[in-house]
């Protein structure tokens, strides 16, 4: 595998940590199965383009994507709160929805940037610098929080509910704030590889979900998540072997069209090792 290839695989590999950040939120702390990530990834990509092609600086483009990104997920919330639906059927048909917003917004399906000025430049060590730091802006402001009383309580809403509500802690308002940060990180992911790209198109978040879950795993099945610190680890280290993975794929023959069925593979087989791993402890005991 060349050396580009590696380079640029870390690249990716950073951003990609941020969405499986985004999906970590509520799966692993909220115990919330959230499937938004395929409809809010492309919102906050939409919007990042429209709002650069438009003459609006990256600096104030990229929160606006997010807080828009962040709003999709606080819908999905309420759609589950409030109206008792399944919250993966709520994320799929918010998903579907998003697609014609996304439409709407750009007024086309394809929108080019490489006219208009980023964050990024042709300078890859810059780009990865720029990465590093957004994602540390994100993630070690978030570990300070889940170590905080509000943290202790978020994270209660996904151990144990009946205990949560006994504690008076309330499961809607930190349902809603997670799904909004994890919608947020969604947003901010898209718009960082619009920007990388100078290109945004429509079908952008298909299957990004996956994407950012066989990340997640694949941490979780390297290091574990017994501990705080490990599940914060766990979704970078995981975006960063798998984006490797993925390029030793590629440099193997294997044609880009069949990366995704190559991503499903790995979930499978992740999910397969760990309930192996699971019925032979128990069986132990």
């Amino acid at each position: 595998m060349s050396a580009d290839l590696i380079i640029n695989g870390i690249q990716q590999g950073l951003i990609l940590a941020i969405i499986a950040y985004g999906i970590m939120v509520p799966f692993r702390f909220l115990d919330f199965a959230d499937l938004t990530a395929d409809g809010a990834y492309p919102l906050g990509g939409a919007i990042c383009a429209v709002c650069l092609s438009s003459g609006i600086h990256a600096a104030a483009a990229i929160p606006i994507s997010m807080i828009c990104a962040g709003i999709m997920g606080i819908c999905t919330a309420l759609i589950h709160l409030k109206f008792r639906v399944n919250s993966m059927l709520a994320g799929i048909i918010l998903s579907a929805m998003a697609y014609s917003v996304n439409l709407r917004i750009m007024g086309k399906p394809n929108i080019a940037l490489f006219d208009c000025v980023g964050l990024f430049g042709a300078n890859i060590g810059c780009n990865m610098l720029i990465i590093s730091t957004i994602l540390a802006i994100c993630v070690v402001p978030f570990a300070v929080f889940l170590r905080t009383d509000y943290g202790l309580r978020f994270r209660a809403v996904g151990l144990n509910q009946n205990l949560a509500k006994q504690q008076r802690i309330s499961i809607e308002k930190y349902t809603i704030f997670g799904l909004f940060l994890a919608g947020a990180m969604f947003g901010l992911a898209s718009s960082l590889i619009v920007q990388l790209q100078s290109y945004m198109d429509v079908g952008i978040g298909v299957g990004i979900l996956i994407h950012g879950l066989a990340s997640l795993m694949i941490g979780e099945a390297i290091i574990g998540n017994a501990t705080l610190n490990r599940q914060l680890i766990a979704p970078l280290l995981g975006a960063l072997v798998y984006q490797q993975v993925q390029g030793m794929a590629l440099s193997f023959g294997l044609a880009p069209s069949d990366l995704k069925f190559f991503t499903g593979s790995i979930v499978l087989l992740v999910i397969a090792l760990k309930k192996n791993e699971e019925k032979n402890a128990h069986s132990k005991c």
